[in-house]
């Protein structure tokens, strides 16, 4: 069951993709975002940019993943870097390529990166995602980590600069795997979930990130999407539909922000978030 360390480092073929206005307004309800540049169809999200990617991301992790573990996995950490946000008309090249197998005693992780391009060559976003593969032990390690965004207990120690509470809904996990491509049965179906060790049905990762992502703009970036030049979570509990997240920024230095997504309990759903802002 081990993993396929030759894969490491080898980039999928490139994907086209071009970004319309009707799928970016789609993906921003999908995700309750209610800033008018999003819902108006003048940008999409920031978190649009994993919806060029998935495909390129899917065939990285099925190189190096067997697949009779693929119903394992769960969503680790999440690390995206904005270098100009997607604008609807824009034709993307997007590639992917699993850097790093990470075998420890409660499972192995298994990182990617992906990059998308304008067509003219510029590089738009890099994105690392990193899968916890859960009691898949077996095999060796190899190749490179995801990149550092611990959330240290100096900063969390200190006043936060903002905390911003949404309600994510009922049928959030169904219009999110609409809006987004992903339609993992743990997001859809109560029984598949509860059969892999799930209370049920959980929200997509990624969807809690967008919750985020939303709360640091209003926050931290004076409800300007323009401005977020990174945003990285590691996902550490399950988010339930129905649910209320409130996510809790400090500052961290200069245009730098921590951050954790507190579910109603008060217990940390994303840690070690951290978000880097122009000014």
């Amino acid at each position: 069951m081990g993993f396929d360390l030759t894969g490491l480092g080898q980039w999928s073929e490139e994907r086209e993709f071009k970004v319309e206005a009707a799928r970016a307004i789609a993906y921003a309800a999908a995700t309750n975002d209610d800033n008018p540049r999003h819902t108006g169809g003048e940008l999409a999200p920031p978190l649009f940019a994993v919806v060029p990617i998935w495909e390129a991301m899917q065939l990285a992790v099925a190189r190096v993943t067997p697949p009779e573990v693929l119903m394992r996995v769960v969503h680790g950490e999440q690390d995206i870097r904005f270098h100009r946000p997607l604008v609807p008309g824009d034709l993307l090249r997007s590639r992917a390529a699993p850097v790093g197998v990470h075998v420890r005693g409660s499972g192995t992780t298994v990182v990617v990166k992906s990059e998308s391009r304008h067509e003219a060559g510029d590089l738009v976003n890099e994105q690392y995602f990193t899968l916890f593969f859960r009691g898949v032990n077996e095999g060796e390690s190899a190749g490179e980590p995801a990149p550092e965004h611990k959330l240290s207990a100096e900063v969390k120690a200190g006043p936060s600069v903002a905390e911003i509470t949404y309600q994510v809904d009922p049928d959030q996990t169904f219009r999110y795997a609409d809006a987004s491509g992903d339609r993992m049965p743990i997001h859809l179906d109560d029984n598949v979930a509860k059969a892999v060790g799930l209370p049920g049905i959980i929200v997509h990762g990624l969807c809690t990130m967008a919750f985020a992502g939303r709360a640091v703009i209003e926050g931290a970036g004076g409800g300007d999407p323009t401005r977020l030049r990174r945003l990285a979570v590691r996902f550490s509990r399950p988010v339930l539909p129905g649910q209320a997240v409130t996510t809790r920024l400090y500052e961290a230095g200069p245009g730098t922000y921590a951050f954790e997504v507190l579910n109603p309990e008060g217990q940390a759903a994303v840690k070690d978030g951290l978000a880097e802002v122009t000014g």
